[in-house]
């Protein structure tokens, strides 16, 4: 392989704040910008460089404020533009960046477009949206939203349903309307001009939709949202036009979320002269175990899976593609919880998954509180969840028979809220992250695992995150750098090299409770980090991650 193109993107790590859990200010239990600029200095300390933060715009909430009706506002829950504006000179002042949420395969039925495009069948805001007639006394087509239901909402107004591939209250926007494109490439200029260093953009291979609208064949829901909403006809022409007219000027990062993007094509969106995108989050690995009616119809994996994954996509990228390396976000559970193992092994376990992280080829990105070691949280009443996916598909499965227990067990495990908990900052009440009633309950545990804690503790899961982003920005091989998985015969380890003309690092990884045998020669090779402080010899110890490097 020859060298990668290199780009500061590529260097960084990104951080997602999920801000209405992060810090709340002014006590009314709903995290705001003003209490991330009181947390700032923690985030240059730990040693991050891109702050991604999801939406802060003015929004109803339905979806948490993935559904926007006004893209040019803050909501006045998370604070004022005058806070936007002093959070981002604060994080450019600390050498740090601030990409957003961009979030335009739909608005909310609450925008000023929707509301006119209701309003009549001829008006000039209708083919911002999808419209059909009904079929057979329902909806146009078999599609489900990904949040249970039909894709479809009878609007009795105008006799007609609108699409939305989520909650009816997000319609999809009609990207083959090139009106749509341009108020699209508006709002980007607004808030580039603004000074952001980019985006994320929310869901982007769906915003072509196959206009013959046919049913979809298959049973589950994960092979509907690849083969018939994703990667759709138009979708490198509109993310190539905004490329064009937008991106391009500017001195930015931008990373798409990828549901329904595979190996196989995931090239096509990052290829590094293909005009497109810088890098996307790929989803085949948080898609693990979701059976044919998604995460609440759990189905078994493997650490064979995710090694297999992963080694795919290296392969894919090759040298001119790049992807983001991620294990949670807000939509997925708390990584030690999924990943790892939570209990016994909770210290140990997130240590060798953070070490995953950074040492795979992308730009590894961590959120909010995994530096801490948070874990899932299990409510015993569905009312404490708040999660408009959870409370759907609990009247769904219930109303279908399932035992109500049953499903709460599954949300323990799979459900969005075990990462929308508040951030843990101390053991005071609500974890100190509100004087007031937090707009969720905070998970009981914080009185164990919490950042004042940890910044006591010098053998912290922090501080093992924090000496790793110190060992990535000084060891460019850890990004640039080839990879090469080693063939062990046991399933339970996973071990590569990074390397290039300057260095090799040879990384270990055992992901399992037991300790397992290990017969690589080391004898070329120095102990250079690792979760545990000693050194064993010729086998790796429960969840054991170490890092070598060549002499």
């Amino acid at each position: 392989m020859s060298e990668q193109r290199k780009k500061w993107w590529k260097e960084s790590v990104i951080y997602q704040i999920y801000p209405r859990s992060f810090m709340d200010s002014n006590g009314d239990g709903i995290g705001d910008i003003q209490g991330i600029i009181s947390k700032l200095d923690y985030l240059k300390d730990l040693g991050v460089d891109i702050i991604w933060l999801s939406p802060i715009y003015e929004s109803p909430n339905d979806d948490n404020g993935y559904d926007i009706s006004d893209y040019y506002a803050i909501h006045p829950e998370f604070g004022t533009m005058a806070d936007f504006d002093e959070m981002l000179t604060g994080l450019h002042d600390r050498g740090m960046k601030l990409i957003m949420d961009l979030v335009v395969n739909h608005s909310s039925d609450e925008h000023a477009w929707f509301e006119k495009s209701r309003a009549s069948i001829d008006n000039t805001y209708r083919d911002y949206y999808f419209w059909k007639k009904g079929k057979n006394g329902g909806p146009p087509n078999n599609w489900l939203s990904f949040f249970g239901g039909s894709a479809w909402e009878y609007d009795e107004q105008t006799e007609e349903y609108y699409l939305h591939l989520f909650t009816k209250k997000q319609p999809d926007l009609n990207w083959e309307n090139p009106k749509v494109r341009e108020e699209v490439y508006d709002l980007l200029r607004f808030w580039l001009d603004k000074g952001i260093d980019g985006f994320r953009m929310d869901v982007i291979p769906l915003i072509s939709k196959r206009l013959d609208f046919d049913d979809s064949p298959y049973e589950a829901l994960n092979d509907t949202i690849e083969h018939v909403y994703s990667n759709g006809p138009k979708v490198h022409e509109y993310i190539h036009e905004m490329y064009e007219k937008v991106l391009q000027h500017y001195d930015i990062m931008t990373v798409g979320e990828g549901p329904g993007i595979n190996s196989t094509v995931g090239h096509d969106y990052v290829g590094q002269d293909r005009g497109e995108l810088n890098m996307i989050f790929h989803l085949d690995h948080m898609f693990l175990g979701h059976g044919p009616k998604g995460k609440f119809d759990p189905v078994p994996y493997t650490w064979e899976d995710i090694k297999r994954i992963f080694r795919e996509w290296y392969d894919a990228m090759g040298d001119t593609g790049w992807v983001s390396i991620f294990l949670d976000n807000h939509d997925f559970p708390r990584l030690v919880s999924r990943f790892g193992n939570d209990n016994a092994f909770r210290n140990e376990s997130a240590k060798m998954l953070a070490t995953l992280i950074l040492t795979l080829r992308g730009t590894a990105c961590i959120y909010q509180g995994t530096e801490l070691g948070m874990s899932n949280v299990a409510f015993t009443d569905i009312e404490d969840y708040r999660d408009v996916e959870t409370h759907n598909f609990y009247k769904e499965f219930t109303e279908e028979g399932m035992d109500p227990s049953t499903f709460l067990e599954r949300v323990h495990e799979h459900g969005r809220d075990n990462v929308r908990t508040p951030m843990h900052w101390n053991s005071t009440t609500h974890a100190g992250f509100t004087k007031g009633k937090p707009w969720i309950k905070v998970n009981p545990n914080f009185v164990d695992i919490n950042a004042e804690k940890v910044l006591n503790d010098q053998n912290s899961i922090y501080y093992y995150y924090q000496a790793l982003l110190t060992f990535r920005k000084k060891h460019l091989t850890l990004v640039y750098g080839e990879w090469h998985e080693l063939q062990n015969t046991d399933e339970r380890l996973f071990c590569y090299t990074r390397q290039d003309k300057d260095e090799t690092f040879l990384i270990c990884l055992n992901h399992s409770d037991d300790q397992v045998p290990f017969e690589e020669d080391l004898s070329q090779y120095a102990k250079a980090i690792g979760n545990y402080s000693d050194e064993a010899s010729n086998y790796l110890r429960p969840w054991e991650a170490i890092i070598y490097k060549k002499k």
